[in-house]
């Protein structure tokens, strides 16, 4: 074989070791939702009325990261229902606010993850905790449990964050009344609450052992 065929084949190898790496490269693809003197309105409004916060502008500090299933198959499906402003047909929410539920981030079936707003900007996605909670969706719902690839990302995902900003908690929606209690619970009326399933306990418990080592608050107990 001369040297030409040798660099050649060297190259295929390279080429094969690199595209059956095992770990892929972390990457936030961005895809934001509108955020227009609308949106950023209600959500200081939110803050105000929801939250009992004054802000002159719609961001949070975060020290929270809450998980939750989308109920919705698709990407484009998801962001189509967070993306107006307005929230429509959701009589259980739309007596709180007028504003659109969202999120941060959205996890696709495959790990994927987009960045619908900023890290810092403001999303309803969770009564009582919205100041100092990002939001992480992911596609799935009860009959389509969350996958391997998402559960990998929420990983990932959380530890950048963590990294960026004093998160002490991961919790999953299910769980946000167990803050009620706590001085960290902001929600002016006693009767909003909303009960959810997402994204259940086992998919909390898998996430939680793989961030064990930082150390992360525990869920208060009812």
């Amino acid at each position: 074989m001369n040297r030409s065929s040798l660099r050649i084949v060297a190259f295929l190898i390279g080429v094969s070791l690199f595209s059956c790496s095992p770990k892929a490269t972390f990457r936030i693809i961005d895809k934001p939702i509108t955020w227009n003197a609308e949106r950023e309105k209600l959500s200081i409004q939110y803050l105000k009325d929801r939250h009992g916060l004054e802000k002159a502008t719609a961001t949070i500090e975060p020290k929270m990261v809450v998980v939750h299933w989308t109920a919705i198959n698709n990407i484009e499906v998801t962001f189509d229902v967070f993306n107006p402003p307005t929230l429509g047909g959701r009589a259980d929410l739309t007596g709180a606010s007028n504003l659109n539920v969202s999120s941060q981030f959205l996890i696709d079936r495959d790990g994927t993850v987009f960045r619908l707003l900023p890290d810092t900007t403001f999303a309803r996605h969770v009564i009582g905790l919205n100041y100092l909670a990002i939001g992480i969706e992911n596609i799935g719902s009860d009959d389509m449990p969350l996958t391997k690839a998402q559960l990998t990302a929420n990983e990932t995902l959380i530890r950048y964050l963590k990294r960026k900003y004093p998160i002490d908690y991961v919790i999953g929606h299910h769980e946000y009344q167990n803050f009620q209690k706590t001085n960290l619970w902001k929600e002016t009326d006693p009767n909003y609450r909303t009960v959810k399933s997402d994204p259940g306990d086992k998919f909390m418990n898998q996430l939680r052992k793989k961030l064990t080592d930082l150390n992360l608050k525990p869920v208060p107990k009812l």
